[in-house]
């Protein structure tokens, strides 16, 4: 198995991105602060959070209000200890409304490869839901699903 503590190669840096994408298809907000250091800061949206404890309680409320998240994350750049990725998530409410968030992560790691510093930008735009391209049940995206690249988001 490859190191995936910084600094990046073009593969750790891919499958960080892949197991980020794994843990948050999860919805299991104690499982995703895992990958966090102790004392990580996040912009989330408008919100400013630090520690895996207010990590879990954003992700908790995140996953209370947006139901059959599915999610694809794709590398955009890496240098060093350092991470850009661009995602996709499809979500509906509890009125049945579907959106698709879109969204770009800049990720800072720790030498011991622990992510310190998340900072997200993230748009939600309403779908209809046979707009929706994200089909497989609920967890980790099937290997052979269409990248955002390929569904040409």
């Amino acid at each position: 198995m490859n190191n995936l503590t910084p600094p990046f190669t073009l593969e750790t840096a891919i499958q960080k991105t892949r197991m980020a994408e794994d843990s948050w298809n999860s919805r299991d907000p104690q499982r995703v602060s895992l990958v966090y250091t102790k004392d990580c800061y996040w912009r989330n949206r408008s919100e400013f959070i630090t520690g895996r404890q207010e990590i879990v309680s954003l992700l908790t409320r995140k996953w209370a209000k947006e139901l059959e998240y599915r999610l694809i994350k794709e590398l955009w750049s890496f240098t060093d200890n350092r991470i850009a990725v661009r995602f996709a998530y499809e979500w509906r409410d509890d009125r049945g409304h579907w959106f698709r968030s879109y969204g770009n992560e800049n990720w800072e790691f720790a030498e011991d490869g622990l992510m310190q510093r998340r900072f997200a930008s993230i748009n939600d735009m309403p779908i209809k839901e046979e707009e929706r391209k994200f089909h497989w049940p609920l967890g980790t995206r099937p290997a052979d699903h269409p990248s955002l690249s390929e569904l040409n988001l």
